[in-house]
């Protein structure tokens, strides 16, 4: 069992939404990077690929958005229930990548506060990704996109997709962090 509170509440929270998820331990590797109160999601609770360390508050943030949102917005707007969620992964010592201005930055991805959606695979067989749905000619897609997009927006802090810059042309980037930006 984790040592802080606030991880404690986070787990029992992920077990009373049924995410499947491994506890971490704490580390840090210096440089403004660390793994602290973090888990390895696999499920959401549907399965969900990448996601080997990520901050609890958001894998429960994640899980509450793929329950809520995610899930019956796929059914309403696409017809069919997600079966898996493709992620591009959560922790990575990196700064942040493309904007100029916040370059020096660390990215909330070095305290695994932060994590990329890349696609959505349906019960019917589909598979929409960002890359190539954002722009597609079905505009199913292109409106379920949008919508977990604005679903994201509400839970989340940060929320960047294609609309924001090419750095973000095959994903959605969920975090935690800092004040509250939607694009």
């Amino acid at each position: 069992m984790p040592n802080d509170k606030e991880t404690r509440a986070c787990v029992s929270d992920l077990n009373k939404l049924r995410a499947q998820f491994s506890l971490l331990p704490e580390q840090d590797f210096g440089g403004g990077c660390s793994i602290k109160g973090s888990v390895q999601l696999f499920s959401a609770p549907v399965p969900i690929t990448a996601v080997k360390a990520v901050r609890c508050p958001l894998a429960r943030t994640l899980t509450e958005w793929v329950r809520e949102d995610a899930q019956p917005l796929a059914i309403k707007r696409l017809g069919s229930r997600i079966v898996r969620i493709d992620s591009m992964g959560g922790y990575s010592c990196r700064r942040v990548v493309g904007n100029a201005a916040s370059a020096n930055k660390m990215s909330q991805h070095a305290t695994g506060n932060a994590v990329d959606i890349g696609a959505f695979i349906l019960a019917d067989g589909r598979r929409v990704s960002v890359k190539q749905g954002w722009s597609s000619t079905d505009e199913d897609e292109r409106k379920f996109l949008r919508d977990v997009r604005a679903a994201a927006c509400a839970r989340f802090s940060t929320v960047l997709s294609p609309d924001y810059n090419a750095a973000h042309h095959d994903h959605l980037h969920f975090d935690m962090g800092g004040k509250s930006f939607c694009r």
